[in-house]
């Protein structure tokens, strides 16, 4: 990270927050590479609380004058009329990802709205709060196509899309994750948008270990699949995905259809697309969706990938559908 690309960092805050989201956004990406010096920072917006996150630690000289810079924003009026109540940096290079609380009170739990959803996240007390921004456009996909359908929804994590298929009206979502903790704040998030838990279950086990049970509960109309890069002692991306796709066949129905995700940057949309041909052939892709224009990426594959397939007889229907 380059101490001169500093004021350009300033300059952008100071124009996203002169008219701040009402809801949760990313404002700065970093990660995206368009931003030279700052490819290893971003900045949230979290219902107030603004979370500047390093994924990498820099030089001393940097993180001084970065911290210095962000003390002086809060001076501007700009800062003093968005509505923020707190500024934050996290460490997510550090053990512990730990959090300095630069300006204003920190609240650890924090409501935000997405779509006209509400998801509670964690602000100080895990690498991750919650919830991945990035994947907002594939939230509101699941919420405007989910009418009917029963879920299937791997790596559930803490439930963001298992809350927007309720919402959109599916009959019943299916979330998978080994982490128990994870599917309580999925609980959580599913109670305050007040959905009936009847029409919810939660699965607190490894996937390769349960294929039994998640068949007995389908099939399903819709099966997304949102894993981790690497899941140490359960899950390497490049090794354990194709063991997934070749089960999808025996899990859909015959109207079935499956967003695959991958947010490694070193693996492009292919390893998909020709690992599903591969593991199974009767899927077809049809799109990859859009990801947020605030995630902006220099190198489009670089990014978050989505990518919707469905079993080849229902092709025609799905792109109709689209």
């Amino acid at each position: 990270m380059e101490l001169s690309a500093l004021p350009t960092l300033e300059q952008h805050l100071l124009n996203q927050l002169t008219t701040p989201p009402t809801e949760v956004r990313r404002l700065f990406h970093g990660r995206g590479r368009c931003w030279p010096g700052l490819e290893q920072l971003t900045v949230d917006w979290l219902s107030g609380q603004v979370l500047v996150s390093l994924f990498k630690e820099p030089d001393e000289a940097f993180l001084t004058a970065l911290t210095a810079q962000l003390t002086a924003l809060t001076n501007t009026p700009v800062w003093q009329q968005s509505g923020a109540v707190s500024l934050l940096l996290q460490h997510r290079d550090r053990p512990g990802a730990p959090l300095d609380v630069l300006w204003g009170e920190h609240q650890e739990y924090q409501q935000v709205v997405e779509n006209g959803l509400t998801f509670k996240l964690d602000l100080g007390r895990k690498q991750n709060n919650g919830l991945f921004l990035d994947m907002r456009l594939g939230r509101d996909w699941v919420k405007r196509h989910g009418e009917g359908k029963r879920v299937l929804n791997l790596f559930a994590y803490t439930c963001g899309f298992s809350v927007a298929a309720i919402a959109g009206g599916a009959t019943h979502v299916v979330n998978l994750d080994m982490a128990k903790s994870a599917l309580s704040r999925g609980r959580e998030n599913h109670h305050l948008n007040q959905h009936d838990l009847s029409q919810v279950s939660f699965l607190g086990h490894e996937l390769f270990k349960s294929w039994g049970k998640v068949r007995k509960l389908g099939p399903y109309d819709l099966i997304i699949i949102d894993p981790p890069s690497f899941q140490k002692g359960s899950f390497a991306l490049t090794k354990d995905y194709q063991k997934i796709l070749r089960r999808l066949p025996e899990l859909l129905t015959e109207q079935g259809q499956v967003l695959a995700c991958v947010n490694d940057p070193a693996v492009s949309s292919r390893f998909l697309i020709d690992g599903m041909a591969a593991e199974a052939p009767e899927l077809t892709f049809v799109e990859r969706l859009e990801n947020p224009p605030e995630f902006r990426d220099i190198e489009p594959e670089g990014g978050l990938k989505v990518l919707r397939f469905t079993r080849g007889q229902a092709r025609d229907h799905a792109r109709r559908e689209a």
